[in-house]
């Protein structure tokens, strides 16, 4: 695949997944300094592994929640747990991954994740319901970082 069509489908997934208002929100936070990181991100995570069909986006969903919480990257984390939610993953499949995670990572690492996702969840269905209400159902979510 060659970089231009492998950013596009990079892109689409990247919006698929995190919301198109999140993902359009770290690019245009992009300066010249990390716009290459984020050219980078979108073409190789997203255009290259999350478009490979072998594991479908909520398995990779599942497991991006284990790893950020792992990893301790909450930021990270909470949009994640908002992605998996857009892939169809049920709130009682992310709790029961970061149960999971509490034998593997530690309490302290699961108790953690599990705030965050707490927090990401009802902001999360807040929005659903906001979209459901006046009819644009996006789902989009908003976004506050430059992540991934």
């Amino acid at each position: 695949m060659q970089h231009e069509d492998r950013f596009a489908k990079g892109l689409e997934i990247r919006k698929k997944v995190l919301g198109a208002a999140y993902v359009e929100k770290s690019l245009t936070k992009a300066d010249e300094f990390n716009r290459p990181v984020q050219r980078f991100v979108t073409e190789y995570c997203w255009g290259q592994v999350w478009a490979d069909e072998t594991l479908p986006l909520r398995t990779r969903s599942l497991l991006n929640i284990a790893m950020l919480t792992a990893l301790s990257q909450h930021h990270e984390l909470s949009a994640h747990v908002r992605g998996a939610l857009r892939n169809g993953v049920t709130r009682e499949e992310i709790r029961a991954a970061l149960m999971q995670t509490a034998v593997y990572c530690g309490l302290p690492l699961a108790l953690a994740a599990f705030r965050v996702a707490s927090e990401a969840i009802k902001a999360y269905e807040t929005e659903v319901a906001t979209d459901s209400g006046t009819g644009a159902g996006t789902g989009t979510g908003t976004g506050t970082g430059t992540g991934t």
